[in-house]
């Protein structure tokens, strides 16, 4: 596995598994839980350490119970979870409930990464609440912390009016949207980017594309997008359900892609 640094020190496995629809029934996002941690044993057995949830998966309990009966210590894991911020902003009270709330059901006592998943029309609340997640940092909670889905006028604010930056940036980055000026903007302040859904957007061309430039290297269309991402530096979360592709998802550190490959992919 390849770990990258992020700006304040700490490293992140450059590939994590997705969870938003891990434990649920019919591996449906708005599912029940069906009380397994299934899909978290297999990608630990195949050597994922680096987990990505958030409370409005509505899982978290998943991925913490999944972890805590692993026989391996929790310093072996990255966890990230995400403030839930699709409705916007309660108050700080609100906030510091929904904190506490995940690490009760991550039953862990520190996060290696905490984000605001998604920004909202209204900078002096976007403010407040990247000021919870500095004091949560500077007390140790948070090992480091983030947002996710901001553009770069949302990263000017924090840089501008915080006191620490943000460590990643999680955003869409997949095939047909590459979003090269995000994650160029993202590097230029040493901000790291974490692709959500990395394999989402392949109709069957480009599919055909990627086989092709995957074939003499004995890989598939997912394996060569996956490779492409993080040859950019870029953290890559794919999920699975299916124990095989899991693995395979992790099977990209013994090949690298041509200028000419990279090129073909660029322009998908």
């Amino acid at each position: 596995m390849k770990n990258l640094t992020l700006n304040n020190g700490i490293e992140v496995p450059i590939i994590g598994s997705g969870t938003n629809t891990y434990g649920k029934e019919g591996n449906q996002f708005a599912g029940d839980l069906r009380g397994d941690t299934q899909e978290i044993d297999w990608a630990i057995d195949s050597g994922y350490r680096h987990f990505d949830s958030a409370q409005l998966y509505g899982n978290e309990e998943v991925v913490g119970n999944g972890l805590k009966k692993s026989s391996l210590p929790r310093e072996e894991f990255f966890i990230t979870t995400k403030l839930n911020t699709f409705e916007g902003y309660v108050s700080a009270d609100w906030a510091h409930a929904e904190i506490e709330k995940s690490l009760e059901k991550l039953q862990t006592d520190s996060i290696d990464l905490f984000l605001i998943h998604k920004p909202w029309d209204n900078h002096a609340e976007m403010l407040e609440a990247w000021r919870i997640l500095e004091d949560y940092y500077n007390r140790g909670v948070f090992k480091s912390i983030g947002v996710s889905n901001f553009e770069k006028e949302h990263l000017d604010l924090l840089l501008e009016n915080g006191n620490i930056p943000p460590a990643v940036n999680q955003i869409k980055s997949q095939v047909g949207h590459w979003n090269e000026e995000l994650i160029a903007y993202n590097r230029s302040k040493g901000i790291a980017s974490v692709a959500w859904s990395p394999l989402r957007g392949i109709d069957e061309k480009a599919k055909q594309v990627l086989d092709e430039i995957g074939k003499p290297y004995g890989k598939t269309f997912a394996q060569v997008v996956l490779r492409y991402q993080i040859e950019r530096d870029v953290i890559v979360i794919p999920k699975s359900h299916h124990k095989d592709r899991q693995a395979q998802c992790l099977q990209i550190f013994d090949f690298e892609l041509t200028a000419s490959d990279r090129d073909r992919i660029a322009a998908l």
